[in-house]
Order: C-alpha cells, then structure tokens, then sequence
C-alpha cells in the first residue's frame, strides 16, 4: 500500500504494517485499526461464533459460512482494545491475546496509542494516559491484548 499526503509518497509498506505504524496518521485517527490475516479452523452452531487462527492466537467472530481452512482478513479497532497485565478469565471478552508492547504515542493531553506485536502480529491499542500510567506500560513489556469486537472483513 502506498499512503499519499497531499500528492507526496508519505509510506510504502505492507498493508498489516502501514495501518500500525505509529510514525504515520493512519495509527492515529479515530478509525486507527490492525488489519489482520486469518484462517478459519472452527464454527459453533450453538454460539453463532465463527474461529480463526492468526500468528498471535484465536479469534472469535460472529458466524459466517466460511470453509475451514480459508483465509479471511479481520479489521481490530484501536478504540475497541484494552490491556491487562494477567490473563483474565470470567469476562465476557471473548478475544484475548499475549502481547508485547512495540512502542506508544501520547495522543494529545488524554490518550495514548500502543502499538504491540501478538506473536510479531501488530496490534493497536487506544487507551487513556492515566491507565498507561498506571500498567507502568514500557517497550517490551508483556500484557494482553483483550479485543471488544472485531470485523471479518472477508
């Protein structure tokens, strides 16, 4: 993907990694999203829960007639993406992933953007500084990624 500002070559770079780039505004606007490269491995008919599995675990969407095995591209909100410290379990996130934390960009006085890598996936995530601040959130530090929703785009 080539990302143009103003008929200038601001970017070149693979799709997953143009949208996650952190020295780009694609990663910071309110539509900032990881997109990411899936292959069907499951369908709950009970649940109405379609499963995937990327690099960095297994993904949960709502049902769609898909073969197993095909390969399908999800779209991960920045906005849609909290971060914990310890796995959680009693909670109604269905998407949880290990990360590492790549690197962050203060968003304005009240937010910060995290870039991670899932198992070298990279993800984003949109939280507030206080809670930045309050994970103590570092390069290379270790936490996990719960996703609220996400979008099969394919």
């Amino acid at each position: 993907v080539v990302l143009l500002e103003q008929g200038q070559v601001l970017a070149k770079d693979d799709i997953h990694m143009l949208y996650t780039r952190l020295d780009l505004p694609v990663a910071h606007g309110l539509d900032a999203a990881a997109i990411i490269e899936a292959t069907v491995v499951e369908h709950d008919h009970e649940y109405g829960l379609t499963y995937l599995d990327f690099p960095g675990g297994h993904i949960a969407v709502s049902y769609k007639a898909l073969a197993i095995g095909s390969s399908v591209r999800v779209r991960i909100a920045a906005r849609d993406v909290s971060l914990t410290l310890e796995h959680q379990s009693n909670t109604s996130i269905l998407n949880i992933f290990p990360a590492s934390i790549d690197s962050l960009a203060e968003e304005g006085n009240t937010q910060v953007t995290v870039r991670l890598l899932a198992n070298g996936v990279p993800l984003l995530a949109r939280i507030t500084r206080k809670s930045a601040a309050s994970l103590g959130l570092h390069p290379g530090m270790k936490v996990y990624a719960q996703a609220k929703s996400v979008a099969l785009l394919s």
